[in-house]
C-alpha cells in the first residue's frame, strides 16, 4: 500500500493548528476578559488558572508554523508574504502577553501596566489571528509560484468580521474555562459573560456559514449542491447539537460541559473549513500535493514527527492532569 505522505502531513499540520486554537484560545480569552473580572484577587486567580499550561499550549503554534515551512514550502512562501502584517502583529501580541505573565508578579506599583499589557497582547494576538484566518478563507492571489496580491489584500470586510468573530469565540472559551476552574464570585462573573458571548458566537457562526459559500463557487458546491450536501450535512447538525448542549449546561449550572461544548463548536467549525478547503491548502488554487516537498523529505520528517508529536501530547496531557481541579484564590504564579 502506498502512503500519501502529503495528505498525512496535511492532517498533522491541521491537527497542530486546531490544537493551538483550542488550547491557547481560552487563555487569550481570559486576557480579553481580564479588566472585567472584578478586582485584583479575581484577576490573580484567573491568571493562576492558566499559568501552568499557557506556554506549553503555544508549542502547537510552533509545530504548525515550522511544519508548514518544512513540509509545504510553496504554501509557506505564498502565505507569509500575503499575511506578513497580521502574523507580525500576532507574534508581538503573544510576546507582550508572555512578558506580562512574568512581570506582573514582580511589581506592585506597576502591576496595572502589566495587567493592561496582558489584555492588549491578548486582544492584538486574537484580532491578528482572525484577520489571517479571514484572509486565507477568502483566497490568496497567486502568480505562478509566488504571492500575486498587494500589501493590504488581507484587510477586507470579511477578514475584519472574522477577527471580531474569533475574539467572541476565544472570550467564550475563556469564560467557560473560568466556570470550570474557579469558584464563588469569579465563577459567577464568568457565567454572566458566557451566555451573551454564546449567543454572539452562534450568530457569528450562522453569518459566516451563509457568507463563506459566496466567496468561492467550490465552497458553494461543497455545501449546497446535491449529493455533496448529504455528506456535509452532519457538520451543521452536530453544531446545532453542541450549541443546544452549551445553552442547556449554562442554564443548569454545569461546570465542565460549557467548556467542552464550546470546544466542540470550535472543532466543528474547523472541520467545516477543512471540508470547504479540501484539497487546497491555500485557496483557491494551491492543492496539498502542489505545495508539498518531495516524498523523501516528507518521509524523513515524518519519522521525527512520529516521535515528537506523541511526546508533546504526553506532556500536555500530564500538565493538565497535574493541575486539574479548582484553582484556589490564594497563592501566585512564580
Amino acid at each position: 500500500m502506498v502512503i500519501d505522505l502529503a495528505f498525512v502531513w496535511a492532517v498533522l499540520i491541521a491537527f497542530a493548528v486546531l490544537a493551538y486554537v483550542v488550547l491557547d484560545g481560552f487563555d487569550l480569552g481570559i486576557g480579553m476578559l481580564f479588566p472585567f473580572l472584578g478586582g485584583r484577587e479575581n484577576q490573580d486567580t484567573a491568571m493562576n488558572s492558566v499559568a501552568p499550561v499557557w506556554d506549553g499550549n503555544e508549542t502547537w503554534l510552533v509545530l504548525g508554523g515550522g511544519g508548514l515551512f518544512a513540509v509545504f514550502p510553496l504554501a509557506y512562501a505564498v502565505v507569509l508574504p500575503a499575511l506578513y502584517a497580521p502574523i507580525i502583529a500576532m507574534l508581538l501580541g503573544l510576546i507582550l502577553r508572555g512578558v506580562a505573565f512574568e512581570f506582573r508578579w514582580r511589581t506592585e506599583r506597576g502591576k496595572f501596566i502589566w495587567d493592561w499589557a496582558f489584555t492588549i497582547g491578548s486582544l492584538v494576538a486574537t484580532f491578528a489571528q482572525g484577520l489571517a484566518l479571514g484572509a486565507l478563507v477568502q483566497g490568496i492571489k497567486v502568480d505562478g509560484r509566488a504571492y500575486g496580491g498587494g500589501w493590504y489584500d488581507w484587510l477586507t470586510p470579511f477578514s475584519i468580521a472574522s477577527a471580531f468573530a474569533l475574539m467572541i469565540g476565544y472570550a467564550l472559551l475563556g469564560a467557560t474555562w473560568l466556570i470550570m476552574k474557579t469558584e464563588d464570585d469569579l465563577q459567577r462573573r464568568a457565567l454572566s459573560f458566557a451566555t451573551p458571548l454564546a449567543v454572539a458566537l452562534l450568530v457569528a457562526i450562522a453569518v459566516f456559514s451563509l457568507w463563506t459559500p459566496f466567496l468561492d463557487t467550490k465552497f458553494m458546491e461543497r455545501w449546497f449542491s446535491f449529493p455533496a450536501m448529504i455528506y456535509t450535512a452532519p457538520v451543521p447538525l452536530a453544531t446545532a447539537f453542541a450549541a443546544w448542549r452549551l445553552f442547556a449546561s449554562l442554564r443548569s449550572g454545569g461546570e465542565r460541559e460549557p467548556f467542552l461544548a464550546t470546544l466542540a463548536l470550535f472543532v466543528l467549525c474547523y472541520i467545516g473549513l477543512g471540508i470547504s478547503f479540501y484539497p487546497n491548502i491555500v485557496p483557491p488554487s494551491i492543492s496539498i500535493w502542489d505545495a508539498a516537498a518531495p516524498d523523501t523529505s516528507l518521509a524523513f520528517l515524518l519519522a521525527g514527527a512520529a516521535v515528537l508529536i506523541p511526546l508533546i501530547l504526553a506532556y500536555t496531557a500530564y500538565g493538565y492532569w497535574v493541575f486539574r481541579g479548582k484553582v484556589p484564590s490564594e497563592g501566585g504564579y512564580h
